[in-house]
């Protein structure tokens, strides 16, 4: 859920933990404003830059999942490259997500989140 929603802002899914505990989704608009980006081009719109220290791809297999809710291992944007999986919150919440969508995962604490795949055939060749 990564969609430009207008111009301005981008629609972005965040999953958190609230004040007890149990994790949760929000949508966030990130405000976008017109950025000299590549100079010899014309201006684009694009979000303010955000720090990252490392950055990294995974491939989850068909069967990955778990019955268990762990918090995430750390504050992560996670984008869809290939493929579909559902993220289910502690508070019962489900989101389903497919190629070119994104979650900022925040869920570093309190009772977690089940991740599976829904996919029903491997994405790469």
């Amino acid at each position: 859920m990564c969609p430009v929603s207008d111009a301005r802002s981008i629609k972005l899914a965040r999953l958190y933990a609230d004040d007890s505990g149990e994790s949760r989704f929000e949508i966030v608009p990130v405000p976008m404003s017109e950025i000299d980006f590549a100079p010899r081009a014309a201006p684009l719109y694009g979000t303010e830059a955000q720090s990252a220290q490392h950055y990294f791809i995974l491939e989850l297999p068909l069967d990955w999942g778990g019955t268990e809710p762990p918090p995430a291992p750390g504050r992560h944007m996670l984008v869809c490259l290939a493929g579909k999986f559902r993220v289910t919150t502690s508070s019962g919440e489900a989101q389903s997500f497919a190629a070119g969508d994104c979650l900022l995962m925040e869920d570093t604490s309190g009772k977690g989140h089940i991740t599976e795949v829904t996919s029903h055939r491997q994405s790469r060749s």
